[in-house]
């Protein structure tokens, strides 16, 4: 039987295709993409005259000649070619040599993309100075800062500016560039392999405290010793005065530089109001005499123990980034033709090659197993617990770990391009696709300090008057509100929160695109999923065997198995898989023929046989309605057990099929011209994680859940109230289901779509949210979709869904707690009930280390076992 004679009868044959289509929110054009991985480059060349295939294959066979090229990718219709290349390995002046070798004029236009390290750029008002920094450089078309995984990508032309003007335009922000993110030498000295606790910056900061500490002793405690030791301008200074600004000196170094470079870069931040908050007190002291070293003293030591916290806190950010970087090994064990090993970089593994792969070792590429067989650990990838069965043929990745057998496997992609080096990349622009909250956020903020500052201002001009406070007090209230002035740990609070869900989901499995996907999933009311490959394997099954007239199981299926071995068509896949693994033996076939609209017949052992819909069994005069089952002899199944029962008789035509075909089953009778031999029921099979996946969404939350498939009503009204679902759409095209899901974006605020086959492509790209199910090693579902489960495990979702919600309430919680600690704080300053330590410690330190340890809270969820 075909496709077209079974499709009525029960089930339509699963899509097994992924889906292909480019998402608005998923395809980029720029090379930025590309250049997204450490220790690489991207330039993109105009070349017009390259308007054929013919002409980009003669291009791109010259480029590749160069050494340290990772890709190119010339396009035909735009005349444009963008290459990938090592950083150090070649130049676009070679690339450019390379295309007019190749006959090809090179229009010098076009933009390179790199990404460079900053990692002490680790908070907002950081990112500000750089950008301000780079926006004075001719030649950048555009830029981002990452403060949480202390990056930055541009984008420029490098005919006009190249990339050591960038680098020395950060510098001049007052950041150092490191070469690789690994590298984590910072301004001040720090090595990356020295805790922030134990830095030239601490040490400084832990002297500063001394010699703070030595002051309030004399002030408060020795006052008998708290001698006068000098005059300057007039202004007497005492031993605890000195001792204040000894602290001063240490503690404010790193703050006065770094304010030195804000007001280079005309940037408002934290760092410039705290050198004017310090540099107000001394002057006040010196000059006019108010005796605010204290005070000095003060702000230095608590701000740069400040800084050292916001550090520590983000370095537990980016690290559960580094953790999933440092999943893939450095190196791989390379099998040569002559058959010796030879061990090397995993980035000079060249695809084709051959890797061994020996009992607990890391799979260093992905690639096809071409010898051995193993249980590997695939959780690094798909998230999966379990270690899942490899032989020959199947696929493994770049990161999973090899359990217990010997494995040979053919390189696929470079160590650049494979699933995990994809994966760390995405998660790492993820950043980029901002949050409706974390937009919310940069529009506040970018009043907030004016407004604060101003206040400042207007509260040590008017507190003498209206409050009756001396200038003395009023100058301390208006230094505390610019130390309240900088929104930094109110900016902070969205990304932070942003990168460890989607850390910790990729951690999990579940590969996240962007923040704004995950706030939408977040809230989302509606879940819609397709059937086929989703709520069922995608595969069919032999659900029921039926046996007829005296005839065993075993004579059903090895009938079955002959008429249906030469056929093609999935069900006749499922009956010969299903006889397979019944070790049934084989018969001779002859004379094998289609029946069109009907079924398929053959001579078996040379004896005509039967096989198909009941319609073809009653042109050939038997009576459906009276047919005797199997009891003695035969497997009698759930079904017959239920139907026969009078005589031992079935009335196949008005019971037994309709009640199979009700489950969602296609129905296949076997026999001969003489004789009905068996009924085969055949289904594709309902996950067996489907049913809770359902319940478990509904008691997190979602208001309603529905299927949508091009299936017939019948069986799809099977699967519905098999799984639990609340509504199913039967018979849609996929034009159809775009239109249901319209409705349901109407009806409802959020739509996320779960899905797999091309068939569901546009209505994924309609829904708020889509989802690709099974997208481990597809390049096409990893590109396109909003979300994307790694592993084909349906279950993964209820942990999406429970993961998205507790984001956003993470991320309400530190922005509104953010928002009112501030005002709180700034309104009761001309009060006088918030001194400048406290100031320091809850308005910048605490709440920086508060909103990034509420958000690291997020990766203590975990999938339900």
């Amino acid at each position: 039987m075909d496709a077209s004679d079974r499709s009525e009868d029960g089930i339509d044959p699963p899509s097994d295709g992924h889906d292909d289509h480019d998402r608005e929110t998923g395809v980029q054009d720029e090379p930025s993409n590309s250049a997204s991985i450490e220790g690489r480059s991207v330039v993109q060349l105009s070349v017009p005259d390259m308007d054929c295939p013919s002409c980009a294959g003669k291009v791109e066979r010259s480029v590749r000649k160069l050494d340290g090229i990772r890709d190119v990718d010339p396009q035909v219709t735009t005349g444009t070619l963008t290459v990938a290349f090592g950083d150090d390995s070649t130049s676009r002046e070679a690339i450019t040599d390379r295309i007019e070798k190749a006959g090809y004029a090179v229009e010098e236009s076009g933009t390179t993309t790199t990404k460079l390290s900053v990692p002490d750029m680790d908070c907002p008002s950081c990112a500000g100075k750089v950008e301000n920094a780079l926006d004075r450089l001719t030649g950048v078309s555009s830029h981002e800062t990452q403060p949480t995984t202390g990056t930055v990508i541009v984008t420029y032309d490098a005919t006009t500016t190249g990339k050591s003007e960038l680098v020395a335009a950060i510098e001049s922000a007052g950041y150092t560039v490191t070469d690789t993110a690994s590298e984590e030498s910072s301004a001040d000295g720090t090595d990356s392999n020295d805790s922030i606790w134990t830095s030239s910056r601490a040490i400084k900061t832990w002297i500063s405290g001394g010699f703070l500490g030595l002051g309030l002793l004399f002030e408060f405690i020795l006052t008998a010793q708290n001698a006068a030791v000098g005059t300057v301008l007039g202004s007497e200074l005492f031993v605890a005065d000195v001792l204040f600004l000894v602290g001063v000196a240490f503690g404010a170094q790193e703050i006065l530089r770094n304010g030195y470079y804000s007001a280079r870069n005309l940037n408002l931040d934290i760092d410039f109001l705290m050198s004017i908050a310090i540099l107000g007190a001394l002057v006040a002291s010196l000059a006019f005499g108010e005796a605010l070293y204290f005070e000095a003293a003060t702000l230095a030591f608590l701000f740069s123990v400040a800084e050292l916290l916001e550090r520590s806190s983000m370095d537990q950010a980016r690290n559960s980034l580094q953790e999933l970087m440092d999943l893939s090994p450095d190196e791989a064990t390379v099998k040569r033709d002559d058959g010796d090993e030879e061990t090397i970089p995993v980035d000079e593994v060249s695809v084709a090659e051959v890797v061994v792969v020996r009992p607990g070792e890391k799979i260093p590429m992905d690639g096809d197993i071409v010898d051995g067989e193993s249980a590997v650990n695939q959780a690094p990838i798909t998230g999966e617990s379990v270690p899942v069965d490899k032989t020959t043929g199947d696929e493994v990745y770049a990161g999973t770990i090899n359990e217990e057998g010997y494995l040979e496997v053919q390189v696929t992609s470079g160590a650049a391009d494979n699933t995990l080096s994809r994966i760390v990349a995405m998660v790492e622009d993820a950043q980029s696709n901002k949050t409706e909250r974390e937009q919310f956020v940069e529009r506040f903020s970018s009043w907030y300090t004016p407004v604060v500052v101003a206040f400042a201002v207007l509260v040590t001009l008017a507190s003498p008057f209206v409050l009756g406070t001396t200038w003395s007090t009023a100058v301390v209230h208006g230094l505390t509100l610019l130390v309240l002035a900088c929104p930094c740990a109110f900016v902070i609070s969205t990304p932070v929160s942003v990168v460890s869900g989607i850390t910790s989901a990729a951690d999990n499995g579940v590969l996240i695109k962007g923040g704004n996907h995950l706030e939408a999933m977040g809230a989302v009311d509606v879940v819609a999923f397709d059937k086929t490959g989703t709520l069922t394997k995608g595969e069919l099954t032999v659900t029921d065997v039926v046996s007829l007239n005296g005839n065993t199981e075993e004579d059903v299926l090895r009938c079955a198995r002959g008429l249906e071995k030469r056929s093609e068509h999935p069900i006749g896949e499922a009956i010969v898989a299903e006889a397979g693994s019944a070790s049934v033996a084989e018969r001779d076939i002859d004379d094998f023929e289609s029946i069109t609209g009907k079924g398929v017949r053959a001579e078996l052992d040379g004896t005509p046989h039967f096989a198909g819909k009941p319609g073809l069994f009653d042109d050939l005069g038997f009576d459906l309605s009276h047919v005797h089952a199997t009891t003695d002899g035969g497997v009698v199944t759930q079904t017959t057990r239920q139907l026969c029962e009078h005589n031992d008789c079935l009335d196949l035509l008005e019971e037994t099929v309709p009640e199979l075909q009700s489950e969602g089953k296609t129905v296949v009778l076997v026999g001969t011209e003489d004789e009905l031999e068996g009924v085969v029921a055949v289904a594709d099979e309902v996950r067996a994680e489907a049913e809770r996946t359902i319940a478990r969404l509904d008691e997190l939350g979602v208001e309603h859940t529905v299927m949508l498939t091009g299936d017939n009503d019948r069986t799809a009204r099977a699967i519905a109230e098999s799984v639990g679902v609340d509504e199913h759409r039967a018979e849609l095209l996929p034009d159809e289901k775009v239109e249901a899901i319209d409705e349901l974006v109407d009806e409802y605020d959020g739509v996320a779509m779960v899905g797999d086959g091309i068939n569901d492509a546009p209505a994924l790209a309609t829904a708020t949210v889509g989802i690709a199910m099974g997208a481990a090693g597809t390049d096409t579902a990893l590109e396109t979709a909003d979300i994307a489960l790694m592993g084909d495990d349906l279950a993964k979702l209820p942990y999406l869904y429970e993961l998205a919600n507790d984001a956003n309430s993470v991320i309400r919680q530190n922005i509104v707690g953010s928002l009112l600690i501030k005002a709180g704080l700034a309104i009761a300053v001309p009060f006088g009930y918030v001194p400048i330590w406290l100031a320091v410690l809850a308005g910048d330190a605490g709440m920086t280390v508060g909103v990034t340890g509420n958000a690291m809270r997020l990766s203590r969820i975990r999938p339900d076992e």
